[in-house]
């Protein structure tokens, strides 16, 4: 974080309006659902306690200024730059805004949140960048309208986007979520007792567009194997929901375990990937599995004590260059 973003930080707060705070996107982690989740059936998602967050200040002179300030894997940042500047552009052009004509925008973005393949860090910065500029306008926006500028952002990133991703930013909490021809459905799960995470990175930064547009590829040349996998899937989403309803963590594991295979007979899953959910598996998780774009990016372990979280969590070390410990509920 600059001096100067430091110190805009504190002022915002000696004031009584830590605007900061109030422009929160959250990370997520996909429990169930990847790639399948495109072709309108349900996913479970849940949304991780760290976020990113925005400083928008409109300026006299006209042009666009972003700061990113976002801690990151090596080379995300560098990899998405192209995507991030038409995401900023998309949720600018959502809002109305033209940084080329009377005033500019200088845009800050921070927060804790580590960008990765997988955390959908590109939904929380956008869901982040368009509270900040619902109160740099001001202009006064209910949470669907949030998430919606949000889903336009994400177009940047993602090409046609689930709107999973952009929707856990937003609501936070467990979600299970399926896409429809309109606006999408998505319910809060009520969680007994917080859900404990492992999740790590391989280190390897890949594109949702391409590898979404190379599984559709696959469905198209073989439809019949693509429609196999989806209704083995179909059937498990609907166990899983069960299971967090129960909050029968054990089966959780073992559900999430199912849907890693079949995430690897989709072939979007990798040798780092496996690897990281053998070790995670092996260290005491009830249950492990890729979660996001896959071919790279993260996986997650479910661990349901702190100390099978710390002895997971310190096996994961000896393979992923980045760790963390999280929680949903």
């Amino acid at each position: 974080m600059t001096e100067e973003h430091d110190a805009k930080r504190q002022r915002l707060e000696r004031i009584g309006g830590d605007v900061l705070s109030r422009t929160k996107g959250y990370g997520k982690l996909i429990l169930m659902g990847e790639h399948f989740v495109v072709y309108k059936v349900p996913a479970l998602v849940g949304a991780v306690s760290c976020y990113t967050d925005c400083d928008a200040v409109f300026t006299d002179k006209p042009g666009l200024e972003v700061i990113d300030e976002r801690p990151a894997v090596p080379n995300y940042k560098v990899t998405k730059k192209d995507e991030a500047d038409v995401a900023i552009g998309l949720v600018l052009k959502h809002f109305g805004i033209d940084t080329t004509k009377e005033r500019g925008l200088k845009l800050t973005f921070g927060g804790d949140l580590c960008c990765a393949s997988g955390i959908g860090a590109s939904a929380a910065q956008v869901v982040a960048m368009a509270r900040a500029l619902s109160i740099a306008l001001p202009k006064a926006m209910t949470e669907d309208e949030i998430n919606a500028a949000g889903y336009e952002g994400e177009k940047g990133y993602h090409g046609t986007p689930s709107g999973i991703d952009n929707t856990a930013a937003t609501f936070g909490g467990v979600l299970k979520f399926q896409r429809t021809d309109g606006d999408p459905i998505f319910t809060k799960k009520k969680v007994s007792e917080p859900i404990r995470i492992v999740y790590a990175s391989t280190g390897i930064t890949s594109s949702t567009t391409k590898v979404v547009g190379d599984v559709k590829a696959k469905k198209e040349a073989d439809p019949a194997w693509f429609d196999d996998l989806l209704k083995k899937y179909v059937a498990l989403v609907e166990k899983g929901e069960k299971a967090i309803d129960a909050g029968d963590i054990t089966e959780l594991g073992k559900l999430l375990n199912e849907n890693h295979t079949l995430c690897q007979e989709l072939t979007v899953s990798c040798k780092e990937l496996d690897d990281l959910v053998t070790a995670a598996r092996e260290a005491g998780a009830v249950g492990a599995k890729m979660s996001g774009t896959g071919r790279g990016g993260l996986m997650l372990a479910l661990t349901p004590t702190a100390e099978i979280q710390d002895k997971v969590a310190a096996a994961l070390e000896k393979l992923a260059p980045q760790v963390w410990k999280t929680t949903f509920a």
